[in-house]
């Protein structure tokens, strides 16, 4: 059941600009290896799912950043929940597809 909507930023705490981008492509192959839909822009990625998957998902997300060698995680995360929602969210494609031909 799709209830929520995450668009998630992972910001790993490096050394350099080539360790960042690093990691958040660890954590992004992470976030598309779930099974759960998304789609992936410049400064986030969009995921779509039930609240609790969701929320299993942004702490493995952090959990990632750290294993592959950040000194500390800072997110930016904007989700949208409606578990009572007849026909339930707009979805990705719904958001997106206007400007995506």
């Amino acid at each position: 059941k799709m209830e929520a909507s995450l668009s998630l930023q992972i910001l790993p705490k490096t050394e350099d600009d080539q360790e960042l981008l690093r990691i958040v492509d660890k954590v992004i192959r992470y976030l598309e290896s779930t099974g759960l839909k998304t789609f992936t822009a410049p400064f986030d990625t969009t995921i779509e799912g039930d609240f609790d998957t969701l929320c299993q998902v942004i702490k493995r997300a952090h959990e990632i950043a750290i294993e592959e060698g950040a000194q500390g995680v800072s997110s930016n995360m904007k989700l949208y929940y409606t578990p009572e929602a007849e026909g339930g969210i707009f979805t990705i494609d719904e958001k997106v597809s206007p400007y995506h031909r």
